[in-house]
């Protein structure tokens, strides 16, 4: 497999080059993006703190598992949309950056973090699913939870700080600076003033 030849590949279709060459379209991806990371993060903290017992201790776990996750899931497939569509600019230099891959094993981390508490503490909920808290193991995965989510955050802003464009957008030679910044008077020399 040409990792190399894929990315180009990817930064090559139609769609990459429209988002990468638009004024608009990569602004408004990064917006949707960073807002549906909110919700992912926020409605993850509401369950962690509740299996956390600092939160909604008076409600049902599974009833409140069950209200909060599908927005979770609809919050955590427009991220993983708009991210795709981010990544496919610029492949290349998100593939090979550091703070990206980081990003990723976050993530990776973030959900094998929920397989095991699906595997412990979720099989046993109907137990303590009315406890003002979850079991130790519960817990153990809402405070990983809540770091896992807060380095991604941090982590996703850090990779705007860290990447630069495949091709940088280079001013045409032709630019006359005095048209664009002077206007149309500064364009033109003034007459020499009438010597009588």
């Amino acid at each position: 497999m040409d990792i190399p030849a894929i990315l180009a590949s990817l930064e090559s279709t139609a769609i990459a080059t429209r988002i990468r060459d638009g004024l608009y379209l990569f602004p408004m991806l990064e917006a949707i993006h960073v807002f549906g990371l909110a919700m992912v993060f926020g409605t993850i903290a509401i369950i962690d703190l509740r299996l956390l017992g600092a939160a909604s201790t008076n409600r049902s776990f599974k009833r409140m598992a069950s209200d909060i996750l599908k927005w979770t899931w609809v919050a955590f497939a427009i991220t993983v949309v708009t991210g795709v569509l981010m990544f496919i600019t610029n492949a290349a230099v998100y593939y090979n950056n550091t703070v990206f891959r980081a990003k990723m094993v976050m993530l990776a981390l973030a959900g094998l973090n929920m397989f095991i508490f699906e595997l412990t503490a979720g099989r046993s909920k109907h137990s303590w699913d009315k406890s003002p808290s979850a079991p130790v193991i519960g817990k153990a995965t809402a405070v990983l939870s809540i770091a896992f989510w807060i380095s991604i955050i941090f982590l996703g802003r850090w990779i705007g700080f860290t990447t630069t464009r495949a091709t940088p957008v280079v001013a045409p030679a032709d630019i006359n600076f005095d048209d664009l910044f002077g206007g149309a008077d500064s364009a033109t020399p003034a007459a020499p003033p009438d010597k009588k």
